[in-house]
């Protein structure tokens, strides 16, 4: 029998009609798998193992009740077969060495996905700067001339944190607004913390597509997020409503740049943010929109991933 950890915030404050994380708990219970969640502070490293206090959990596909715990068992994580890192940003200092542990658990043979360098290494925002070609034009500093340039530049401008998900930290500014030098130096706290700053893209009103990639690959559909009449953010998080939408020639060549370097990393399971014909962000930590996509495309995306993470173990 499969041993599956999950590593992800309490499983008692998720969402369970649209949680990707609950989906695969449900899809790996579906195979036989036995099911562990592990709690970021129960990890520790003792005599150069990586240890683990995890609670077997069984799931159910109702939201009134989706979980039930077992007893805190403590074991070696390599002990299991395969981990999956479910953390939620912000990817701060705890998380990075909770990657280091990850990695050490990794090299003792468990299976980690995504593999806990990598995460340490794609920045959900600047990663996407490795693909200048399918970008907007986008600037990273913390200088305020350098923002105000850009902002008389392209007229129209995204500024938001490097560190933050779901919309959070994410402002719409121009010269003409005469708030943006305050924006800037809220940001930017100062001087003192680099931002990004993207040129804005008219085309999110049809909404922010999240394109889903196991091992490089896309699933055939996206989520548009559409955003609501009074916001400009498209993410579910924000009050953004999903929509379907078979991915367009573009979507599929941006996908084609990005899976290669995300195969290679070891990033298997990652979403891909596009407005209009340009790749905004490339979430690698816990995406999401696997169970919108599923109900509205009769999908099982969790599943495939499980059959990819079957191959590998």
């Amino acid at each position: 029998m499969t041993k599956n950890g999950v590593l992800m915030d309490p499983i008692e404050n998720i969402h369970p009609e649209k949680d990707t994380t609950l989906a695969m708990l449900l899809s790996a219970q579906e195979r036989g798998w036995k099911n562990y969640v592990i709690l970021p502070e129960n990890i520790w490293l003792q005599d150069g193992i990586a240890w683990g206090r995890m609670q077997r959990v069984q799931v159910f596909d109702d939201v009134n009740r989706w979980f039930e715990l077992s007893d805190m068992e403590e074991q070696p994580l390599v002990d299991l077969d395969v981990l999956l890192m479910r953390k939620d940003p912000p990817v701060n200092m705890d998380y990075i060495y909770l990657t280091y542990l990850l990695e050490q658990a990794e090299a003792q043979g468990l299976f980690v996905a995504n593999q806990p360098t990598a995460l340490r290494d794609a920045n959900e925002k600047l990663f996407s700067a490795w693909f200048p070609q399918c970008c907007p034009k986008t600037l990273v500093t913390s200088q305020i001339d350098l923002i105000l340039d850009f902002l008389e530049s392209v007229e129209v401008a995204v500024i938001k944190s490097l560190d933050s998900m779901g919309g959070n930290s994410v402002l719409k500014m121009s010269l003409q607004d005469m708030n943006h030098a305050s924006i800037i130096e809220m940001m930017t706290l100062r001087e003192t913390r680099a931002v990004m700053v993207q040129q804005f893209i008219p085309e999110i009103a049809q909404g922010d597509k999240r394109i889903v990639m196991i091992d490089g690959q896309p699933v055939p559909y996206a989520l548009a997020r559409i955003p609501k009449h009074d916001d400009f953010r498209g993410n579910l998080a924000s009050g953004a409503q999903g929509e379907a939408r078979e991915l367009t020639s573009r979507d599929r060549w941006i996908c084609e740049q990005v899976g290669p370097v995300l195969r290679e990393k070891g990033l298997f399971f990652v979403g891909l943010d596009v407005i209009g014909d340009y790749l905004t962000e490339i979430n690698v930590t816990s995406p999401t929109c696997v169970r919108e996509l599923n109900r509205l495309c009769e999908l099982n995306i969790a599943s495939d991933f499980l059959d990819f993470i079957e191959s590998k173990i």
